[in-house]
């Protein structure tokens, strides 16, 4: 899951991508809310020749709780959303959190188990995976390392815990 921070992107056309932030509590196709996300290359890179034929056969699910953010459906791979989330946050950390749970998407689609009771949240290797991917994004797109840190903040997660996810990402604390 990912979560929601303190950065603002002024205009979604720096990144060439829209996101459509109004959606009954349904399934949907994910092009039909997500587009453009298959000429993003941190998304490109995850699903490499596919990334075409993954992202239109993708669906959403949108969800009607205040709380909560994204995830993958470990049942069929597809994403879970937050209408509040999908509504309410600011775009960069939307689209920092869409490129994180697409690549739990590609882990699903490899057999990898998304829920795994032995590790700690910030010590699950899909999670430690997901959120250097989109360390790397948030980099890309201009975020300093201070922004980024306070995106790996979330709110069931300890500050000890914080610490280790932030140095897992290769990032160290101030």
């Amino acid at each position: 899951m990912t979560q929601q921070g303190s950065v603002d992107l002024p205009s979604s056309n720096i990144l060439g991508v829209e996101i459509d932030r109004n959606a009954q509590v349904k399934l949907y196709p994910f092009t039909d809310f997500f587009k453009g996300f298959d000429k993003v290359e941190a998304v490109r890179s995850t699903f490499g020749d596919e990334v075409g034929e993954v992202l239109n056969n993708l669906k959403v699910e949108f969800f009607s709780f205040r709380f909560g953010y994204m995830g993958v459906s470990d049942v069929d791979g597809h994403i879970l959303i937050s209408t509040h989330h999908l509504k309410n946050s600011e775009f960069k950390i939307l689209y920092l959190d869409v490129v994180h749970e697409l690549v739990h998407v590609k882990q699903f689609m490899d057999g990898k188990q998304l829920f795994n009771s032995e590790f700690e949240y910030v010590d699950s290797p899909v999670e430690v995976e997901a959120y250097r991917h989109a360390v790397k994004e948030a980099k890309r797109i201009g975020m300093s390392d201070k922004e980024i840190i306070e995106y790996l903040k979330v709110e069931w997660v300890d500050p000890e815990s914080h610490k280790r996810l932030v140095e897992a990402c290769g990032l160290k604390m101030e």
